[in-house]
């Protein structure tokens, strides 16, 4: 194993845990669990309460599965409690943890995590690392450029997973007298699910017919990520030889009732599965493994978690060209590259399904997944605290 600093450390994430659910949870509880495995003293500081109920658009913030018995984790942040902040900021001051790595996704976040990174920084002693998922987000607020100048202030250097947030970040950095440095990274393997199963375990653990075949969109519903385009591509009589059903797999997250009244007026209530509550973790395997193809028909992007799990199961993939969602996809070897267009998309599936592309493609993906290791993003982390 790389390692770039050999002696033990304190190392701290700042940011979403148990009992907070979902990709940002996941993500940050399998990031300290690497650095668990190499031996450092590490743990997680998370929310007591992450959005107020107003501002979340799901059904619940809280899972409902046990504690990771792995991880140390403790509850302190409240968003919207100031003073929460400056005691949480001041513990950890007191703590003097050699690393601080605070995941950044939001605007509503950086007031929060920004007082509290200021306040550990002035220990002089830790390093704060930031990992942007987005710095600027995909429903646009008038002050989102404001927040994200304070974020950038917080902090001693950036690490990004896509060329598009790197470019917007430079925007940002760009008007500092000293740009603080940053690094590239691609999104890790989500590799916490469970191991692969057979699709006809998973269609009959779903409940499925198994004379058809399945496409899954997958993850928390919000407008930019497309699903009306999808279900458009899927009016396509065209598709209709092969057999398919388009598996929406996850809560909504805005307003279902516009893509309800595609499915009704295309008369696709017999093509389309919806199962729209969150996925628990122990049940996503099934929804990967029941599928042919995983489709990410994003009208904008940054990266994506979804892709990973679909790497993780060597599922073949169509994904649109914004953002820097298909960085990591070559095109025409792990699956194909559309526009967001519903044209384009049926197309894809037609060739997909024409060609008889499931084997080969899955087989390109269990090799080009190798790259998308969580000991490649420590490292680079590790690269920056050494700038």
């Amino acid at each position: 194993m790389t390692r770039l600093m050999m002696e033990k450390r304190k190392v701290i994430l700042i940011g979403s845990a148990h009992p907070l659910r979902g990709g940002l949870a996941t993500f940050n509880e399998r990031l300290i669990r690497e650095y668990l495995k190499r031996g450092d003293d590490a743990s997680i500081y998370t929310f007591s309460l992450q959005y107020p109920g107003f501002l979340f658009p799901g059904k619940t913030q809280y899972s409902t599965d046990p504690a990771p018995a792995d991880i140390p984790i403790y509850i302190r942040i409240n968003s919207i409690n100031p003073f929460s902040w400056i005691k949480t900021g001041r513990e950890l001051k007191k703590i003097k943890p050699d690393l601080v790595i605070i995941k950044y996704w939001m605007s509503y976040m950086a007031p929060c995590l920004g007082t509290i990174a200021r306040i550990i920084k002035k220990n002089k002693h830790s390093k704060i690392i930031s990992i942007i998922d987005n710095i600027i987000p995909h429903e646009k607020k008038p002050w989102d450029k404001l927040m994200a100048k304070f974020w950038v202030n917080s902090v001693d250097g950036f690490i990004v997973m896509s060329n598009s947030v790197l470019d917007d970040l430079n925007k940002i950095l760009i008007l500092k007298p000293t740009p603080k440095p940053t690094l590239y990274c691609a999104h890790p393997l989500y590799d916490t699910f469970g191991d692969p199963i057979e699709k006809e375990v998973a269609i009959n653990k779903l409940n499925l017919d198994p004379t058809f075949h399945y496409i899954l969109f997958f993850g928390f519903i919000r407008d930019y990520k497309g699903l009306d385009i999808l279900l458009k591509a899927f009016t396509d009589p065209r598709l209709r030889k092969f057999r398919l059903k388009l598996l929406v797999a996850g809560e909504f997250y805005c307003d279902p009732k516009p893509y309800y009244d595609i499915i009704e007026q295309n008369n696709l209530k017999d093509f389309v599965v919806l199962s729209n509550d969150f996925i628990p973790d122990n049940e996503v395997v099934n929804y990967f493994c029941a599928s042919d193809l995983v489709v990410q028909t994003y009208k904008s992007a940054t990266q994506s978690g979804v892709s990973q799990i679909a790497y993780y199961f060597n599922k073949p993939i169509i994904t649109s060209d914004v953002g820097g969602l298909a960085e990591s996809f070559p095109d025409g070897e792990v699956g194909y590259v559309v526009k967001p267009d519903e044209k384009e998309i049926a197309n894809a599936l037609l060739r997909f399904y024409d060609n008889k592309k499931e084997e080969e493609f899955s087989k390109n993906a269990a090799i080009e997944k190798l790259k998308y290791s969580w000991e490649n993003m420590a490292d680079t982390i590790d690269k920056l605290v050494k700038w």
